[in-house]
C-alpha cells in the first residue's frame, strides 16, 4: 500500500520509494554526494515514521505501467538482521532472482535447466546486499524492458538502487559452442584426443593444469565428451575413481579462465558429472568389495561399519527431506559413530544441520559436501573438518566449538554466531553479522569482505595469548580468476562493536578502514608478534585456495611490502572494571 501511494499518487521515482522504505543513516549518509543528501534529508523528515521496522527484507514484484516494463526488486532491511541473496543469468535466456536463501534459487535454476538446457544449473553472478549502502542502496532491480525495434521481444537490465547497472562477470564466451556443450556426448569407450591429456595422469593437480589448457580451444562437442569419459575412466576402479574425484574438486574450487564456456556452465556439469561418478559406486546394502560405498534415501537404514579406514561413504542427498530424523544430517552421525572417517555428500539441495550432533572427540573425521547445503552447516563442530566445495549458506559454525571449517564459496549470514574455537577458512565473501558474540578462541581466514557487523561483541581473549581472532583479506576474484583489492577491504560499520577480546586483522595497504566504522575498537599497528601469529593461517589460506602470500598478499602495485605495510590491526580498547583492572588484566594477560 505504501509503495502504491508513493508512486501513483506521489509519483516518486523508483529511488526515492526505496528511501522512504529503508532510510540511509550513520556513516553511509555522510558518504552520500551533498544533493543527494539534501533530497534523502527531505524524504527521511516526512517518511521515517513510516518506514517499516525491521528485521525484513522486501521482494517486490511491480507492473510499472506508464514506464513500459516489469521490475523485481529486493529491498534489503538496514538492520541487516534477514537473509537476502540475488542471482543473475545473462545468456541466451536472462533471468533475475531475488530470495532469501541460496539453495531456493538453485532449486528453481535447476528446474528450469531440466526443461531448458541452455540455462545453467547455477547462476553466474549472487551476491548479497547491505541494506542502506552508500555505494548501491541496498536494493537491486530486475526489469524487463521491450527491445528496441521489437514488440515481443524483452530484455532484462538489472540495477542497483541508484540505477547503476549490475553486469555479469564478462566472458569471452561461445553461445555456440556453449549450446554444443550441452548436447549429447557419444560416450564412445575412446577418449577423445583432447580427454586423453587429462585422463590417466595420475595427479589431480596435474590433471587440472591439463583440463585448463583444454579450455583454451576445446569446442562444446570435445568439452561434453571429455566430461563424458571422466565418468567412464571412473568406471574402471577405485584409483580411478579417486583421480576424477580429486580432479572435478579442483574444478569446482579454484577460480580460473573458462574460455569459450560460462564459469557456471563448467560448475553445473562438473557437478553433474561427480554425481555420475559417485552413483556409479558400490551399494552398500550389497556388500560389494570396494573402496567407495554408496548409500542414498531408499538404503538409509543399512548403515554398516567401513572394511578398513580408507574406505569412504558417499551419501546422495536426492530424497532425503531439508532437515528431521530422516534427514540427511543423522545419517552423517550414524556414520561417524559407525567407524567412518571420510564422508562424501554430493546433490545436497538445500538440507539442513549437515555436520551437526557429531559430539565430541571427533578429529579425524571428514565431511565433503558438494551441490547445494543448506543453513546451520558445522554448527557445534566438535573436532571434526567439513569442506564445502560450493558456496555456503546463512548460519554456518554457529557455535562450533573446534575442527576445521573450509568453504569454497561464500557464507551468508550470522556465520559463526557465538564461535568458540576452531579454524575456518573462506574464499569468498561473508554477508551480514558474522562472528558476532564469538568466544574463545576461533580462528577465521575470511578472503572476501564483510557486509557490516563483522565481530560485534567478541568475547575471545587476548589472540597474543591464544585467543582468537580474524583476518579479511578484502579481494575479490575477476572473471579469468585473477585475484584484486576490493576498493574497501571493509565496507560497513560497527566493526568490532562492543568487542572485550581478541582482534580482526585487515589487509589494509590503502589504508581505507578509519575509526568511524568502529563502535569501542580502535586501530593499532601489526607488530612482529601479529604476524608470526596470523602467518601460518595464510600460509594454510594459500595452500586451500590458491591465494598467495608472498605473491599477492604481500604486494601492492606489484611491490613487495613488509606485513606492517599491509595488515592493520583492530583490537579492543581495555575497559576498567569495578576491582580496578582491565579487562585484559583479568583475561589473565
Amino acid at each position: 500500500m505504501l509503495f502504491d501511494l508513493l508512486s501513483r499518487t506521489y509519483e516518486y521515482p523508483l529511488e526515492y520509494i526505496i528511501e522512504s522504505l529503508a532510510p540511509t543513516t550513520e556513516r553511509d549518509f555522510e558518504l552520500l554526494p551533498e544533493k543527494k543528501k539534501k533530497i534523502y534529508r527531505a524524504i527521511q523528515a516526512a517518511h521515517m515514521h513510516g518506514s517499516p521496522d525491521g528485521p525484513w527484507f522486501f521482494i517486490i514484484g511491480r507492473n510499472a505501467y506508464y514506464q513500459h516494463r516489469f521490475q523485481l526488486m529486493g529491498i534489503t532491511d538496514t538492520s541487516m538482521l534477514r537473509p537476502q541473496v540475488f542471482a543473475l543469468v545473462d545468456g541466451d535466456v536472462q533471468i533475475g532472482m531475488v530470495a532469501s536463501e541460496k539453495q531456493a534459487i538453485d532449486s528453481a535454476l535447476e528446474s528450469i535447466s531440466a526443461e531448458h538446457p541452455s540455462v545453467p544449473g547455477y547462476a553466474d553472478k549472487y551476491w548479497n546486499a547491505r541494506g542502506g549502502s552508500h555505494n548501491y542502496g541496498g536494493a537491486f532491480v530486475f526489469s524487463l524492458h521491450p527491445e528496441e525495434g521489437s514488440e515481443e521481444s524483452m530484455r532484462l537490465i538489472s540495477t542497483n538502487k541508484f540505477g547503476r547497472p549490475v553486469m555479469p562477470p564478462y566472458r569471452d564466451w561461445d553461445r555456440a559452442e556453449e549450446l554444443a556443450f550441452v548436447g549429447q556426448a557419444t560416450n564412445s569407450d575412446a577418449p577423445a584426443p583432447v580427454s586423453s591429456e587429462i585422463i590417466g595422469r595420475k595427479s589431480a593437480g596435474s590433471s587440472f593444469k591439463a583440463f585448463l589448457s583444454s579450455l583454451k580451444s576445446a569446442s562444446g562437442s570435445e568439452m561434453s565428451e571429455q566430461f563424458a569419459q571422466m565418468i567412464t575412466y571412473a568406471e574402471r576402479g577405485d584409483t580411478q575413481k579417486d583421480e576424477m574425484v580429486a580432479l572435478i574438486t579442483l574444478m569446482l574450487d579454484r577460480r580460473y579462465p573458462t574460455g569459450r564456456f560460462r564459469t557456471s556452465r563448467i560448475r553445473h556439469r562438473a557437478n553433474k558429472t561427480l554425481e555420475s561418478i559417485l552413483r556409479s559406486s558400490a551399494r552398500i546394502e550389497k556388500n560389494e568389495p570396494s573402496k567407495y560405498q554408496l548409500m542414498d534415501f531408499k538404503s538409509r537404514k543399512s548403515m554398516r561399519p567401513p572394511e578398513t579406514p580408507y574406505d569412504r561413504l558417499a551419501i546422495d542427498c536426492r530424497g532425503f527431506p531439508m532437515e528431521g530424523e530422516q534427514g540427511v544430517s543423522f545419517l552423517v552421525v550414524e556414520a561417524q559413530r559407525s567407524g567412518w572417517n571420510r564422508v562424501l555428500l554430493f546433490a545436497t539441495h538445500g538440507q539442513r544441520f549437515i555436520g551437526c550432533g557429531l559430539g565430541p572427540q571427533t578429529k579425524g573425521f571428514r565431511i565433503d559436501v558438494y551441490g547445494s547445503p543448506g543453513d546451520y552447516l558445522a554448527s557445534g563442530l566438535d573436532g571434526a573438518e567439513m569442506h564445502v566445495h560450493a558456496n555456503g549458506q546463512d548460519q554456518l559454525g554457529q557455535i562450533l566449538s573446534d575442527g576445521r571449517l573450509v568453504v569454497y564459496g561464500d557464507v551468508g549470514q550470522t556465520f559463526m554466531y557465538g564461535g568458540k574455537g576452531g579454524d575456518a577458512f573462506i574464499l569468498g565473501n561473508a554477508a551480514g553479522r558474522p562472528l558476532i558474540n564469538a568466544v574463545g578462541r576461533p580462528k577465521v581466514v575470511i578472503n572476501g569482505t564483510c557486509l557490516d557487523y563483522l565481530a560485534e561483541s567478541f568475547m575471545a581473549g587476548n589472540p597474543l595469548y591464544g585467543g582468537g581472532f580474524a583476518i579479511v583479506n578484502g579481494i575479490s576474484f575477476d572473471a579469468v580468476g585473477e585475484p584484486h583489492e576490493l576498493p574497501e577491504p571493509y565496507p560497513g560499520g560497527n566493526l568490532f562493536s562492543l568487542a572485550s577480546g581478541g582482534a580482526v586483522y585487515v589487509r589494509d595497504p590503502r589504508r581505507k578502514v578509519g575509526e568511524d566504522q568502529l563502535n569501542g575498537g580502535r586501530i593499532s599497528r601489526l607488530t612482529d608478534a601479529d604476524w608470526n601469529l596470523i602467518k601460518p593461517y595464510l600460509e594454510q589460506n594459500e595452500s586451500l585456495f590458491g591465494v598467495s602470500l608472498e605473491e599477492f598478499l604481500l604486494k601492492v602495485d606489484g611491490v613487495r611490502r613488509t606485513p606492517n605495510e599491509v595488515y592493520i590491526k583492530i583490537e579492543a580498547v581495555p575497559l576498567i572494571t569495578l576491582s580496578g583492572k582491565t579487562q585484559m588484566q583479568d583475561l589473565g594477560e
